[in-house]
């Protein structure tokens, strides 16, 4: 039997570059600390946090930046970040330890997963999913995280009138995921059918002001559940 055959379609691929010593020691030392180490298991959110409050996910938060700002600029909510690549892990690790945040937990995990096996039902305030990989070739479409099942687990962790914000870069992908959101009949568009959104509460990155000043579009889209 062809073990390839049976692999899930992974919307990512593991090029994580070299570990710099800090964010090695991050992920050993600070992770017990600030990251949940069990996997696979259903976490309580009130025993992790260690209070009640409304609840944000950030799926796939890179190097952590504007997770780390929106959770220094939101005292009151706790953000809980899932990102597979542990330098990005360590170095997010390593500035929630500097400011000293207590709402902001990390998984170095696949957030699809995560989502299957470790997130309650109806527990989420909101899910944020900034600037995903395009995947922008047509034969590699099929790696895109935003599809049916993932939209439709989503929609299972998030509490009634919960949000799903959505940005990326690539007018192809939101064009894509305007229309898979547009056909579900369990979310509403923020914006009204068809529309987008402004950002919000997403911080602009550094990145996205070098593209703005080189004409580049962002398209963020937020989505209700019903």
């Amino acid at each position: 039997m062809n073990d390839a055959k049976h692999r899930p379609i992974r919307s990512f691929v593991k090029r994580e570059g070299r570990m710099t010593n800090a964010q090695t020691r991050a992920l050993k030392e600070l992770m017990p600390r600030y990251g949940i180490t069990e996997l696979h298991t259903l976490i309580d959110l009130d025993e992790l946090f260690q209070r009640q409050a409304p609840r944000f996910i950030e799926i796939g938060f890179g190097m952590g930046r504007s997770l780390l700002q929106i959770a220094a600029a939101n005292p009151d909510n706790d953000y809980l970040g899932i990102e597979v690549h542990r330098p990005g892990v360590g170095s997010t690790l390593l500035k929630i330890d500097e400011l000293d945040l207590n709402n902001l937990k990390v998984i170095n995990h696949d957030a699809v997963e995560v989502l299957k096996a470790m997130i309650p039902g109806n527990s989420l305030d909101g899910a944020y999913l900034f600037f995903p990989d395009p995947w922008h070739k047509k034969k590699h479409h099929k790696r895109r995280i935003v599809k049916p099942e993932f939209v439709q687990q989503i929609h299972a962790a998030l509490k009634p009138e919960g949000i799903f914000h959505i940005a990326t870069d690539w007018e192809d992908y939101a064009l894509h995921i305007m229309d898979l959101m547009s056909a579900v009949d369990n979310f509403d568009n923020a914006a009204g059918a068809g529309n987008y959104s402004d950002r919000g509460d997403r911080p602009l990155t550094k990145y996205e002001q070098r593209g703005q000043r080189l004409g580049h579009g962002v398209w963020d889209m937020i989505f209700t559940k019903i």
